[in-house]
């Protein structure tokens, strides 16, 4: 199983530029709304026709078009054997359950082979004792295990799932998952799993394509994009939370104009962009030092299991006032940094001492677990 993509298409204040290869894998497209992660999709379907590329599946020529020239290859999306699952899952309202698996099932199957194909479907997602109902009388979890049915009875070439949990509450979404984890391992070959959520991307995904503005940003494994990331999308796609300008001083150490602080890394690119440093990695310091900084929590807020801090470097930058006297707010949380201390279960506030509004202390920044980044 194998898949080919490089492809255009120009749209108004935006360009898709997608060129990527997969084998037989789960590969995740990650990236915020609106970069290009479901056009992507829609175009390998057949739903989207780009400017000029090429589309191949399992050495299946789907879509071939030079550029200014008229599709050489132009497959529709009933020829091309894809499966995609978009959010709301798509079933058909006049058909019951063993009518919508058995949908995408070549008409020229025999009748005896068709029925077996949905049996073994519906046994596989548990739906044998609703295959007489329609899709009207089931809850969204058994709708979308007759979805995820139908995409392999049809023996696609490819898998792919567009955000399919994006309107989930947490506890359903865990519970379907689940379902998601019996297709994929039911389907040998390439998956293409579209997300702006990177635990999602990491349950699920092998490889992680990171999307920004039509552009592919880098292609790495799941533990690579978590650990190294090599942009500043993936450095905000993997979670985290203090992202900032960074300009190079020398190849150990970058000033973070927005902070107003002077940071020692282990390695800095000359042309640092981005710095980064996760909530969780920051410390508690006892004074001065390298990497230490005298801070304020101009803010405290509490989660289950949590507390995060707004930090103020007291020794660099003031959050801008305008003449009115009044924050403004961007300003004020790009000149901080969020610090997140771990409560212990049954607490409600972290271990003494407790950092709360209006106490100033030391943190330290550790130099080995700093992003920094030049695209």
């Amino acid at each position: 199983m194998s898949l080919f993509v490089d492809i255009r298409k120009s749209f108004k204040g935006f360009t898709l530029d997608m060129g990527f290869e997969a084998g037989n894998e789960t590969l995740g497209l990650l990236g915020e709304s609106g970069c290009g992660k479901s056009v992507t999709m829609r175009s390998i379907a057949g739903i989207e026709t780009p400017d000029e590329g090429k589309i191949v599946v399992n050495d299946v020529v789907l879509f071939d078009r030079a550029k200014g020239k008229r599709p050489q290859v132009n497959l529709t999306p009933q020829e091309r054997k894809t499966a995609l699952l978009f959010q709301n899952y798509m079933l058909f309202p006049n058909m019951r359950v063993d009518e919508n698996v058995a949908a995408g099932i070549p008409k020229d199957t025999p009748d005896a082979e068709r029925d077996a194909i949905v049996a073994t479907e519906l046994k596989r997602f548990s739906l044998e004792h609703f295959a007489k109902r329609y899709p009207v009388q089931l809850s969204g979890g058994q709708q979308q295990r007759v979805a995820l049915a139908r995409m392999l009875a049809a023996k696609p070439g490819i898998l792919m799932l567009d955000e399919p949990f994006s309107a989930l509450d947490a506890h359903l979404k865990s519970v379907l998952e689940q379902n998601c984890v019996t297709l994929f391992d039911a389907f040998h070959g390439t998956v293409l799993y579209v997300s702006h959520d990177i635990d999602e991307a990491l349950r699920f995904c092998d490889r992680i394509i990171v999307v920004d503005n039509g552009k592919i940003m880098e292609v790495d494994d799941v533990d690579t994009l978590v650990n190294h990331p090599k942009s500043q999308a993936a450095i905000k796609l993997s979670g985290c939370k203090n992202i900032t300008d960074a300009e190079y001083v020398d190849g150990n150490t970058v000033f973070l104009p927005e902070w107003g602080i002077t940071v020692k890394a282990v390695d800095v690119p000359k042309g640092v962009k981005t710095f980064g440093l996760r909530a969780t990695f920051i410390e508690r310091a006892d004074g001065p030092g390298e990497n230490c900084y005298r801070v304020c929590v101009d803010r405290a807020s509490d989660a289950r299991f949590e507390r995060t801090l707004l930090l103020r470097f007291l020794d660099g930058r003031d959050p801008e006032i305008d003449d009115s006297g009044v924050i403004d707010e961007m300003r004020f949380l790009h000149s901080h940094a969020f610090w997140r201390v771990p409560k212990k279960p049954g607490e409600d506030v972290p271990p003494p001492p407790p950092p709360d509004k209006g106490d100033a202390f030391w943190v330290h920044f550790p130099p080995e677990k700093i992003y920094l980044v030049d695209r």
